[in-house]
């Protein structure tokens, strides 16, 4: 899990409305590492970036995400192993601009939905590493 979170090419997978990512400046999940990018559906792209704040490996990643005059928001990552498998909260605040004065109960409901489906799609990407991973094990041996 901590393996996609710490990939900046995997960003844009998991990050729903994310595309275009580049890392500007650092190295990808260091803190103090900004990760550029558009963000958008169809037509309308805003560019954005989000910037690594806390960076504890392999259970604790938390960044600030900008995107321009709409604002900034804090997005918590925790991990916690759990069974065989991994426990994922996340946690996203909006901090500064438009999505901060409209913070309201029906955007917490909107983000809750788009983390369902980041969550979602992060579990894919995992799971699609691990298969690939499974694959390759299989021809050396």
């Amino acid at each position: 899990m901590w393996d996609v979170l710490g990939d900046a090419d995997q960003y844009q997978r998991w990050v729903v409305g994310t595309r275009e990512t580049r890392e500007s400046e650092g190295h990808w999940p260091e803190v103090g590492t900004t990760l550029r990018y558009g963000i958008g559906m169809g037509p309308l792209t805003v560019h954005g970036h989000t910037i690594v704040r806390v960076c504890e490996p392999p259970e604790r990643l938390e960044l600030e995400a900008s995107a321009g005059r709409l604002g900034t928001a804090r997005i918590a990552i925790r991990l916690v192993p759990w069974g065989e498998g991994t426990l994922i909260t996340m946690d996203e605040h909006p901090l500064r601009g438009t999505v901060a004065r409209l913070h309201t109960a029906p955007l917490d409901v909107a983000l809750q939905l788009r983390h369902r489906l980041m969550l979602t799609r992060l579990r894919n990407v995992v799971e699609e590493g691990r298969s690939q991973a499974d694959k390759e094990a299989g021809q050396h041996v």
